[in-house]
């Protein structure tokens, strides 16, 4: 299913992300893996922008940056079905591979956990075929078309 949004600051890219975050939550089936997002974008696209809605939607309390020089991060989530919020930016990535010295398997594969990866594209080989992919387009100075495709249970 595609879904199509126009925001036009960045308080509504980060409600958008808040918004969406609530309804993974309250989705009624199980997962088998994590539910997995890939936000794909230009720099300065509003990635970052939407997961920092995006965590305070999991009750994630920390200020959430992007992790470009550390790659990961990891936050606790408060929920009954989810235990991990992990960030990835693969922007820096020499090799797709390099991630996997992350544990990037193991996280993917646990159904308790939501990751988000920033440039998806750099892992494209390596990415579960149940990723959601957000793709985050300029089309004036404040105003973003996100389209995302979804593929997580609802």
């Amino acid at each position: 299913m595609l879904r199509k949004y126009t925001t036009t600051n960045y308080k509504q890219t980060q409600k958008l992300g808040e918004n969406i975050a609530k309804e993974i939550l309250l989705s009624r089936t199980s997962q088998k893996t994590a539910v997995v997002l890939g936000l794909s974008g230009n720099l300065g696209g509003g990635k970052t922008t939407f997961l920092q809605g995006f965590a305070k939607g999991l009750g994630v309390k920390k200020k959430i940056l992007s992790p470009t020089f550390v790659i990961q991060k990891r936050f606790e989530i408060k929920d009954s079905r989810f235990k991990n919020f992990y960030h990835f930016d693969c922007y820096r990535l020499k090799d797709e591979k390099d991630i996997l010295e992350l544990e990037f398997e193991e996280i993917i594969s646990d159904p308790k956990n939501i990751v988000a990866i920033e440039w998806p594209e750099k892992i494209r080989k390596i990415l579960p075929k149940n990723t959601s992919i957000i793709k985050f387009t300029f089309r004036e100075k404040n105003v973003r078309e996100i389209n995302l495709k979804v593929w997580y249970n609802k």
